[in-house]
């Protein structure tokens, strides 16, 4: 099962009835709500669900189409931009699924909302149909109001999906996907709005400040607030953004006075507050109870950094392959190898995206991650399809000895335990290509981990070749037995 989660906002933050009725609409099997926030200063209001693919699909064009009956946006005030009843709608990857994949959910998603209720969308993110609408502040500037008689003259801010004009009282949505992202907003101890937008402008990306931080000022209470979104809180940690605030905030003879979180956030985003303030020597995430408890009773080590508790997550498997059976054997252990190739791979182009010295690289480390996405679920699923296609000649080979079943039933079973390794192979290959494309553009103090996964992946391609070499001897068809054999030698030559 895939999980994602979806967080839409919608441009009501005062009337509790309206938000009802569209949670109503959007409540459905296999569909979580983890969390809702109203604020009536921004009239804004942020729900939080999370499932399965369909039905999180379905419940956010559901949403979407209520908020649209609901709320008209000639009517609506607050302080914070909007264009849309439901403003925003991101998909975000969280197990089981890639960004690549949220983003075909976007375009769904965007495709049915305009079908079923007639909003227009414009798509942004890793959903975005053209890179000058990547960032939300670009399509959303000027408003409903603004935008609505803009896109009368001006073709070039007219919506991705639907016609000419925004929805007369819904305006249009916001559709995209994207990584995990923080709303985090700092109150100053001052009610001047242009001293938040001016440490708003130090402080966000766009204008010189500190990657993955977008911000503005607002007035909220009658307070100066400095509301922020954390695009990726691993690479620029809350601690920093607030810091910075606070540094900012002196030069103006203000300081903040409290901060806030608006909707869910990541553990891991708290640990590394926790470090930074407290300056714990040595901390690891594995010295808190509850992610130790996690990493010894549950078999799985809570989100953090490398400790002896990850042990737990991989000791399974390799008892598994210590286990006196035929499943899972070598063609599971080459698929897993693959799949840690091109998680360090991933690893080694996250942490230098986004760092000043490989700026220019931007584009090529994010395809790089994005790829490296696609072929680690791909390879992590090959470990079970390696063992369920061996252990499926075994019982076709028992069932045609019973007179239960037909020799081609295990001439098809052979072609399946001989495509699934070969597969492995190629993809393991192409990680490999990707891992050597990055010595050039990433970190050099972490070449040592390129190196590593591209040895796990030449091993991958010679184990999973050693499977594809020893099934084709059994199967019957001559020609597809030179097909498999001429891949594998192509992919043995790029591999020696």
């Amino acid at each position: 099962m895939a999980l994602i989660e979806c967080v839409p906002n919608f441009s009501e933050g005062r009337d509790p009835a309206k938000v009802d009725a569209i949670i109503a609409a959007m409540q459905m099997d296999g569909v979580y709500l983890l969390d809702r926030e109203m604020d009536s200063d921004h009239n804004r209001c942020v729900l939080t669900i999370a499932g399965d693919r369909e039905p999180v699909l379905e419940a956010a064009i559901r949403g979407v189409c209520r908020a649209a009956e609901l709320i008209d946006l000639t009517q609506h005030r607050g302080a914070h931009p909007r264009l849309g009843a439901a403003d925003v709608v991101p998909f975000i990857p969280v197990e089981g699924v890639t960004l690549a994949d949220c983003a075909a959910m976007a375009r769904q998603a965007g495709e049915e909302i305009w079908k079923r209720c007639g909003v227009p969308v414009y798509f942004y993110e890793a959903a975005a149909a053209r890179p000058e609408r990547q960032n939300l502040e670009d399509i959303r500037r000027g408003q409903f109001e603004g935008i609505s008689q803009e896109v009368l003259t001006n073709e070039a801010r007219r919506p991705d999906i639907g016609g000419a004009g925004l929805h007369p009282t819904a305006g249009a949505v916001i559709v995209g996907a994207r990584k995990f992202l923080v709303a985090y907003n700092v109150y100053l101890n001052t009610s001047d709005v242009d001293i938040a937008k001016k440490i708003a402008k130090a402080v966000r990306f766009s204008t010189g400040g500190l990657r993955f931080v977008k911000g503005m000022g607002v007035s909220v209470r009658n307070l100066a607030q400095v509301s922020m979104n954390l695009t990726d809180f691993e690479q620029t940690p809350i601690a920093r953004v607030f810091e910075f605030v606070k540094r900012e905030a002196a030069r103006y003879g203000t300081c903040p006075i409290a901060s806030e979180i608006v909707g869910l956030v990541p553990k891991r985003a708290l640990e590394d507050a926790a470090e930074w303030f407290l300056q714990i020597e040595n901390f690891e995430p594995t010295m808190i109870l509850e992610n130790r408890m996690a990493a010894v009773m549950g078999g799985k080590m809570a989100p953090g950094g490398p400790s002896a508790g990850l042990r737990a997550g991989i000791e399974p498997f390799i008892e598994q392959l210590a286990a006196p059976s035929p499943t899972p054997g070598g063609g599971s252990a080459s698929a897993a190898a693959a799949a840690m190739a091109a998680a360090l791979g991933s690893m080694v182009a996250a942490m230098s995206r986004g760092k000043k010295a490989y700026l220019q690289y931007e584009r090529e480390l994010s395809d790089a991650i994005g790829r490296l996405e696609g072929l680690r679920r791909d390879l992590k699923n090959a470990i079970d399809a390696d063992a369920q296609a061996f252990t499926a000649i075994l019982q076709a080979t028992r069932a045609q000895r019973e007179g239960k079943a037909s020799l081609e039933a295990i001439h098809e079973a052979t072609r399946r335990a001989i495509e699934v390794p070969l597969r492995v192979a190629e993809q393991a290959d192409e990680v490999r290509g990707i891992l050597g494309s990055l010595h050039s553009i990433s970190n050099s103090n972490m070449a040592s981990d390129l190196k590593t996964g591209e040895a796990l992946a030449r091993a991958a391609v010679h184990g999973a070749l050693a499977n594809v070499e020893i099934n084709t001897e059994s199967f019957r068809d001559e020609t597809f037995r030179a097909v498999y054999r001429a891949r594998a030698a192509e992919l043995k030559e790029r591999n020696p």
